[in-house]
């Protein structure tokens, strides 16, 4: 593994951060490149990082070094998680920055920096994370139709296509909106699309999604050219994800949909749907593009939900 060398961390002015900045420019750089984490974690864990130097500043009595990082006791990383406790932190934001912490710690440690021990034996607060709440097939399908009725004819088809590429093909609003025309040209069955961390993975398309493609692309105001945005709005530029939300948000209070209904939701019922038709957990995880088979097993709950509900809804004994 290459040596950390010196390269000024992004991270802030604080004295922690200039103390280790030898460390945290090359830290970021890896989770980066070799980890593959996208903006999003690499800002939150650069948040997450300063916020514990801060804490150390102020619980040590002055900045942190390295030789203080190795000494840091199991009671020290809790006093760190406590004090996030007391200033409102949500659990959730509390575990991702463990898990920063971690990381920063186990790089230190590959490079013959830090060692520490205690780390290991610190759990993070109990969270479970909330189940996915995808919608009835009623619900998606009446969503994926409301959306091609509108006054112009194009935006309806355009918004129809990106909606049943959610639910059709479950993908993140962000890989349909990252998506070029030239990847849909010829109405390919299938799709390569880059996911979290700049994994790639192949989605196959449903007739019905490769004919509305077709169709937006014909209707488009503008040549679309290949090398241009598939999805573009009324100025022509790439679609911007708020305006999607905001769309869903119109259909959700004409349709009378819940609250849950946004278009991440038409992804979780994509997985929800293939679950409940007898779609094995491996194969839904390759078509999300889940690193970890755990992430894809929440579905499994919701499925469970959904059948427990049906039965007491429907069997006569039970009431």
């Amino acid at each position: 593994m290459p040596a950390l060398a010196a390269q000024p961390p992004n991270l802030s002015g604080r004295a922690s951060a200039r103390r280790l900045g030898d460390t945290l420019g090359p830290w970021l750089a890896w989770l980066r490149d070799e980890r593959r984490a996208s903006v999003h974690t690499l800002d939150a864990y650069r948040r997450d990082l300063a916020g514990f130097l801060d804490f150390l500043a102020e619980h040590l009595g002055g900045p942190a070094s390295h030789k203080d990082l190795a000494g840091l006791t199991h009671a020290d990383f809790r006093a760190w998680l406590a004090h996030r406790a007391a200033a409102g932190s949500a659990r959730s934001s509390s575990v991702r920055a463990l898990a920063a912490v971690r990381s920063y710690f186990k790089r230190l440690d590959r490079a013959g920096l830090v060692h520490n021990t205690a780390l290991a034996a610190v759990r993070g607060p109990r969270y479970r994370r909330p189940l996915p709440r995808p919608l009835a097939v009623d619900q998606a399908a009446a969503a994926v139709g409301a959306a091609g009725r509108t006054t112009a004819a194009w935006v309806g088809a355009r918004d129809q296509a990106l909606l049943l590429l959610l639910y059709g093909a479950g993908l993140r609003i962000g890989e349909a909106l990252a998506l070029c025309v030239a990847d849909v040209l010829g109405a390919p069955e299938t799709l390569v699309i880059t996911g979290k961390g700049r994994k790639q993975r192949v989605v196959p398309l449903l007739p019905v999604v490769r004919e509305s493609l077709t169709s937006y692309l014909a209707r488009r105001p503008e040549p679309a050219d290949p090398a241009s945005p598939l999805f573009v709005g009324s100025q022509g530029r790439r679609l911007n994800a708020g305006v999607v939300q905001k769309r869903f948000r119109d259909l959700r209070r004409a349709l009378g949909l819940p609250e849950s209904a946004t278009p991440h939701a038409l992804r979780h019922s994509f997985a929800t749907h293939l679950l409940g038709d007898g779609a094995d957990l491996r194969t839904i995880q390759e078509l999300l593009g889940h690193a970890s088979l755990s992430t894809t097993q929440r579905y499994t709950e919701v499925d469970a939900e959904h059948l427990l509900r049906t039965y007491d809804e429907t069997h006569p004994r039970a009431t």
